[in-house]
């Protein structure tokens, strides 16, 4: 019989990851301004939660900075790379000072920089969340496969509302409120995104 791992989440020892949103990929990302919708929501219940926010930028003199959408101000840590994983040296560290067992991870691509920082996570024994409606490729087909190779890696494909709720657990919850203002906020355009509905299996896209 075998055993699966229930991932749990909680905020005291979780971060959340922004992978490469930046200003350059504008239209260029299959359903981009879902990704940063997303990211925005995240970022924001990071904030009442106090949960620590690492943003990557993917070689920013040729992509640009993060998303003016996007604020990053209170971020733990802001990194420009050319490695195409999130896990570098920095993070590493920020995620030992932290005693960080969970990783919220958000952003793009789906098959490269998502895919590669989900897989090194994991090699080194983090559970990692993979928002389904918050990450994307400039070839759609890509998100699919992509989210199946790090399902069979051990990561957990969620959503944003899910983890939301995963991560205060009890309407008891001293910030219950201030989540729950946050889904209703972003209820609308979490109906319209077709990321969501993609990874559900939803047709007509």
């Amino acid at each position: 019989m075998s055993l699966h791992k229930i991932a749990r989440i909680s905020p005291q020892t979780s971060a959340l990851f922004v992978c490469d949103i930046q200003e350059r990929f504008k239209g260029v990302i299959w359903q981009f301004p879902s990704v940063i919708t997303v990211a925005a929501k995240m970022i924001k219940t990071s904030k009442v939660l106090d949960i620590p926010v690492v943003v990557t930028e993917q070689y920013p003199k040729a992509f640009g900075p993060t998303v003016q959408e996007l604020d990053i101000s209170d971020a733990a840590l802001t990194l420009h790379k050319t490695k195409f994983s999130m896990y570098l040296p920095e993070v590493i560290e920020l995620m030992k000072q932290k005693q960080t067992k969970s990783v919220i991870l958000v952003g793009i691509e789906s098959h490269v920089c998502v895919l590669q920082t989900a897989l090194d996570l994991l090699e080194n024994n983090y559970d990692v969340h993979v928002l389904a409606d918050g990450i994307s490729s400039q070839n759609p087909p890509e998100i699919n496969i992509a989210i199946g190779r790090m399902k069979a890696a051990g990561a957990t494909i969620t959503t944003s509302e899910s983890v939301m709720f995963q991560l205060v657990q009890d309407a008891k919850h001293e910030k219950f409120k201030a989540i729950s203002g946050l889904v209703k906020e972003y209820m609308e355009a979490n109906k319209l995104n077709k990321l969501v509905q993609r990874a559900s299996g939803g047709a007509n896209l």
